[in-house]
């Protein structure tokens, strides 16, 4: 038998790491649910703020990034919050971003605590605004009442 000082030691998983699978998780459940309620939708995806990684992501279009897009989201956002600053708004809290192109609406939503986005990408001609907005709305307060969230 080898000296204790030689024996290998149990790898544990730090904390945050586990927090991060269990996101991550929450986030592909969260993916998988919007699918069931917007069968339509084109591309979905929720992105860690601080990192700008994608936790978990959808697309009907295989030419969609998701690792490239989630970071320009996440610069978005930010720029927004800048901007909210500097005209003195900084106390409002941004609910969601909408850029309207010709075919499609990304909607952009962070959750209250402001750590992920979640980036949903519909059709502009066949799917129902107030709809979307307000299936991403519930499913941003599911995210955040995640067991993920409130353990950290």
């Amino acid at each position: 038998m080898k000296p204790k000082s030689y024996r290998k030691k149990a790898t544990r998983q730090p904390a945050l790491h586990k927090r991060r699978k269990a996101l991550a998780r929450q986030a592909m459940e969260l993916v998988n649910q919007l699918r069931l309620e917007l069968p339509l939708a084109l591309a979905v995806t929720v992105i860690d703020m601080a990192s700008g990684v994608s936790l978990a992501a959808y697309s009907a279009t295989p030419a969609l990034d998701w690792s490239t897009a989630a970071r320009f989201q996440v610069g978005l956002v930010q720029r927004k919050h800048e901007a909210l600053a500097a005209l003195g708004l900084a106390n409002e809290q941004m609910q969601d971003i909408l850029i309207t192109l010709s075919s499609q609406l990304h909607l952009l939503r962070l959750t209250s605590t402001g750590e992920q986005l979640i980036a949903l990408v519909v059709d502009a001609q066949t799917t129902n605004l107030a709809l979307a907005r307000n299936i991403l709305r519930t499913l941003a307060e599911q995210l955040e009442t995640a067991p993920a969230l409130r353990a950290a």
